[in-house]
């Protein structure tokens, strides 16, 4: 392990100096990963709290930093901020009971109507099987926008992007570990996408290929923020319902 006083030899002054100034450099980051996270978080949660974080992460990454790896130091940089500020949220707890219980809910709805009509449902025949209006139904899915988002941001730094398959399994330890596993469940992952209705499926591609925030992508698709948000809870739950229903459980249950 190479500290920060060995990498960074090329620079002027001194040391700490050095530490400093890289601290700074990558505060922006910092400030971009955790409105990125927050976004898919309730309001209870500070943003503030979450950049404070970050920056513990951030300060870990430099301090331990090793070029041998090759591995740069913004991309492990990412991966030490994205997992501190995680392990902060975990820690809250802030995803109570009643918020996955109704994602869960969700998901079998969907489950339900698609058994029934064959086709993606649409988000009226969610609502009127959960006996919700459209209000109430809209409500969840901002309720529910940050139950499943662990997995999503915790990979590695040597993985660049977001993985939507990550986000669609449940846990590290259920992930398919065989090449042959994975491929399959991208086909079935990319099958599901095809049949989703278009904004969302327009949603999930600028939000996870062109990694949009969803205050861009509400610019790009003319929705308001917070209908982004909406479509894109529903979205993951119409993958993870589809895939539930086609993954063998002893591959990993999703």
């Amino acid at each position: 392990m190479t500290s920060l006083t060995q990498p960074y030899q090329g620079g002027s002054g001194s040391a700490s100096e050095q530490r400093e100034r890289l601290i700074l450099d990558h505060l922006p980051q910092v400030r971009l990963i955790a409105r990125r996270i927050h976004e898919r978080l309730p309001e209870s949660v500070s943003l503030e709290d979450l950049i404070s974080t970050g920056i513990v992460g951030l300060i870990a990454a430099i301090d331990h930093f090793d070029p041998s790896h090759n591995v740069k130091l913004k991309t492990y940089a990412e991966y030490k901020i994205r997992g501190a500020i995680l392990d902060s949220l975990r820690g809250l707890d802030w995803a109570p009971r009643q918020q996955r219980k109704k994602s869960k809910q969700i998901e079998a709805a969907i489950a339900i109507v698609e058994q029934r009509v064959h086709r993606a449902p649409t988000e009226e025949e969610i609502a009127q099987t959960l006996n919700l209006s459209m209000e109430e139904y809209h409500a969840w899915l901002v309720d529910i926008r940050g139950v499943n988002l662990g997995s999503l941001e915790g990979h590695s730094p040597e993985e660049e992007g977001r993985d939507l398959l990550k986000y669609i399994s449940d846990s590290d330890e259920n992930w398919p570990s065989r090449v042959v596993e994975k491929a399959e469940l991208q086909r079935l992952l990319a099958h599901a996408i095809e049949r989703m209705p278009v904004v969302e499926r327009t949603i999930l591609s600028l939000y996870y290929t062109e990694e949009l925030t969803l205050r861009e992508i509400a610019k790009v698709v003319k929705l308001h923020e917070s209908r982004i948000s909406q479509l894109k809870s529903q979205a993951i739950l119409r993958l993870r319902t589809y895939i539930e229903k086609r993954w063998p459980q002893q591959r990993g249950k999703l």
